[in-house]
């Protein structure tokens, strides 16, 4: 490949970002095409929110073998795969007239393209291009997601209010196929595969040096991890637990925000705007924290994120008792500034901890578990809330949740595995 002036890793953030606001979006968009189903069929919300949930599943059971596929073939395939599957999901889904029509093109269709071209597939060829500027560039690539956010789901609010549902769904499908067909054919696995090194380094001088001092504990390193291998070790578990945990909060609001916040007595655009900004202020605070990341450890940036979550919740149930805007603002800020910093380092991780040939399959299975959650999250909420009548009980579970998924992460310790950029120097230094 002819040499650019700059390091491609830089494009296949760029590639990632664009991929990941319309196609991460285009999944949250039936957050709002929630409320117009529900008024024209009239169905439970369980059942109703059971499509989207239901889509997790068939995430979840399709992303181990997400993870062998990159192994195997690379991004590009099954980037494409995700683009062909989201699309055609989209399009057949105005033809709805029964539940289970929802459950197949929101469910089957675009749940297994989601999790191709969403934080899943992503995460499994991104972290190679990068070392100590893992977290950074993760971050920038998942932001596209809150440029995405606050461009079309307004738009998609809109085409709804003027044009119904359908018409925003038929729109996103052909999005989606016309811009990121083409734009993932520029993808690639890693930097060795093109001839160059992670970070844009040479192979030579102290910044190459520095790479190899991030190892903490050289027998983990050294050993071959297979999916086998990692099934057995504790941290797997702990990961998994950490990963369910964390996507069970984040999709349980996303799903019903919009829907509540309309309940208690915000306006339907109102509430449709909150939404997306959320992934606004989530786009400074996955960079951020992304950044944050390299300089002080994975564990303390999931564990700001998920408190972040907890307010979040606590400040939902508190907006159910006095509805105020300040309260709202509050909430988007810890939900997207602080929450949406999961992203930038959820495939970081795992990679600091099973590194290595197999790393997409154990990644894509721990990728099940936590699609698991994000499965859980919106049916449990919904359920709970057609049993009570309210959502006190389900946001109390996802404030404990939240702590848990924390409390996890720290057991899983990827710290004492291998270094993060900032700690790189403390490592290296003899003891």
């Amino acid at each position: 490949m002819r040499r650019l002036p700059f390091f491609y890793g830089w494009i296949i953030v760029a590639v990632t970002f664009v991929t990941m606001g319309i196609g991460v979006n285009a999944r949250t968009s039936f957050s709002l095409f929630f409320a117009p189903i529900l008024d024209e069929f009239g169905w439970e919300r369980g059942v109703t929110a059971g499509a989207f949930s239901f889509g997790f599943l068939i995430s979840a059971v399709l992303s181990p073998l997400m993870g062998k596929l990159m192994d195997r073939t690379g991004p590009r395939t099954v980037m494409e795969i995700g683009v062909i599957l989201m699309g055609a999901g989209l399009l057949l889904a105005p033809l709805t007239t029964q539940p289970w029509h929802l459950y197949v093109t929101i469910g089957v269709l675009v749940g297994a393209g989601s999790v191709c071209l969403g934080y899943s597939g992503q995460s499994l060829y991104l972290p190679n291009w990068f070392i100590r500027r893992r977290g950074l560039a993760v971050g920038l690539a998942f932001a596209g997601v809150g440029i995405g956010s606050v461009t079309l789901l307004p738009w998609v609010q809109m085409a709804i209010d003027g044009a119904g549902w359908r018409s925003a769904s038929t729109t996103m499908g052909i999005l989606i196929l016309v811009v990121l067909a083409p734009l993932n054919l520029l993808l690639r696995k890693r930097p060795e595969d093109i001839g160059l090194k992670p970070d844009g380094d040479d192979g030579s001088g102290p910044a190459a040096a520095a790479q190899g001092s991030n190892v903490v504990d050289p027998a983990w390193v050294a050993i071959d991890w297979t999916l086998g291998r990692a099934l057995k070790t504790a941290r797997f578990w702990w990961l998994a637990l950490g990963y369910f945990c964390g996507l069970y909060v984040w999709y349980a609001v996303q799903v019903h925000q919009t829907k509540y916040l309309v309940e208690i007595g915000f306006s339907s655009t109102l509430s449709a705007w909150a939404l997306g900004l959320v992934s606004l202020v989530g786009i400074p605070g996955q960079i951020a924290l992304g950044y944050v990341s390299d300089r002080i450890g994975r564990e303390w940036v999931w564990t700001i994120s998920t408190v972040g979550f907890a307010i979040c919740f606590a400040l939902l149930i508190a907006l159910q008792h006095t509805p105020a805007l300040v309260l709202l603002y509050l909430m988007v800020f810890t939900q997207g500034f602080l929450g949406y910093g999961l992203t930038s380092i959820m495939g970081a991780v795992v990679a600091e901890i099973f590194q290595g040939r197999n790393f997409g399959t154990i990644f894509g299975t721990v990728m099940f578990v936590a699609l698991g959650g994000g499965a859980a999250g919106p049916w449990l909420t919904g359920l709970l809330h057609d049993r009570y009548g309210d959502y006190t009980l389900a946001f109390s579970i996802a404030i404990v949740l939240s702590l848990l998924s924390a409390a996890a992460i720290w057991m899983a310790g990827p710290r004492q595995i291998r270094a993060v950029g900032g700690r790189m120097a403390a490592v290296s230094k003899p003891a």
